[in-house]
């Protein structure tokens, strides 16, 4: 297998297109996908389709940038230093995008289906909330394009003679899927260090994945331990080596989220004026992640710098 390794805006421009659904990995502030997402906005891609677990800043940055139209998620804030975004929250309250809601573990099922070509998926999880009551999407909209015909159905449980219901779900298949992983072997093969949230099953669903990795290592090497591998080479479409490619969130072992960066967005992200400062200061000057990791500044990178016995910054100032 030859590593189809790319640069960050060769991957964009070749496989990310205006209105494509894109399914995002990591969780909040652990393994967002940043470099490419800072490209897509470089790029001006528009009217986006998000379909994430729960993200945060690479959902954020996105939607703020005017690239999203649609999405569905389980949850969209970063952490302690935006519960609910910033962006995400001004653009729904503002009509900007459209939204629709599931539980974290629906939205993982969902992929989950998408990946095994299942129809749809059952559960019992939901019943009795205000997830199946409701819906975000506009009635006009459904069943167009990527959209589902439905949000979700409730049916009888065949299977249960005391006449239960399970809450019968629409599978995700994704046009993009997006994820920041640790090791890439030079045969393609992925490793995810720590939690993988709902990357697998994302990656599993799409049609085109593209991962950008801290590392690139000879395939003898990933292959020492197989069990702790995650995706094989034959799903992966583009690599893209990128240190800190995550940055300003967390990569385990690697580097933890950076709290001064995030304290920083969390100031410039709630009004439109200081949020395009932002775009101009951290997403748009940058041809390289090498140029983008010199405005973050090397004491900055020290102080983030996982224990790799920890996998985390032990003592890192987070207020």
């Amino acid at each position: 297998m030859t590593l189809n390794r790319m640069i960050a805006s060769d991957a964009v421009k070749k496989y990310i297109r205006d209105g494509d659904q894109i399914a995002l990995g990591g969780f909040t502030v652990n393994r967002n996908p940043m470099l490419i997402i800072r490209e897509m906005i470089r790029q001006e891609k528009k009217k986006l389709y998000l379909v994430v677990h729960s993200q945060g800043q690479a959902m954020e940055l996105l939607i703020g940038a005017g690239c999203v139209r649609r999405i569905e998620l389980a949850y969209g804030g970063v952490a302690r230093f935006a519960p609910t975004g910033y962006r995400f929250k001004k653009a729904f309250l503002e009509k900007k995008i459209e939204v629709e809601d599931y539980s974290n573990y629906q939205m993982t099922l969902r992929f989950m289906a998408g990946a095994m070509g299942l129809p749809f998926v059952a559960t019992k999880a939901g019943l009795a909330t205000d997830i199946v009551r409701l819906s975000g999407f506009p009635t006009e909209i459904r069943g167009q394009g990527k959209v589902p015909l439905h949000k979700l159905k409730i049916m009888d449980d065949p299977l249960d003679p005391d006449g239960g219901q399970v809450v019968v779900l629409p599978p995700l298949k994704p046009d993009v899927a997006l994820i920041h992983v640790q090791y890439v072997g030079d045969d393609g093969t992925c490793r995810i260090c720590g939690l993988t949230f709902a990357d697998i099953e994302q990656a599993k669903a799409a049609k085109t994945v593209i991962v950008t990795c801290e590392e690139i290592v000879p395939a003898d090497y990933i292959r020492r331990e197989p069990d702790q591998n995650s995706l094989p080479h034959f799903l992966i479409d583009a690599v893209v080596q990128a240190p800190f490619g995550a940055h300003p969130t967390a990569c385990h072992h690697f580097y933890d989220y950076d709290p001064m960066h995030l304290n920083l967005f969390k100031k410039m992200a709630p009004n439109d004026d200081s949020f395009k400062k932002y775009l101009d200061e951290w997403v748009y000057p940058f041809d390289s992640q090498e140029d983008y990791l010199d405005r973050v500044g090397i004491r900055d990178i020290l102080k983030i710098r996982a224990n790799p016995a920890l996998g985390y910054a032990p003592g890192l100032e987070r207020r």
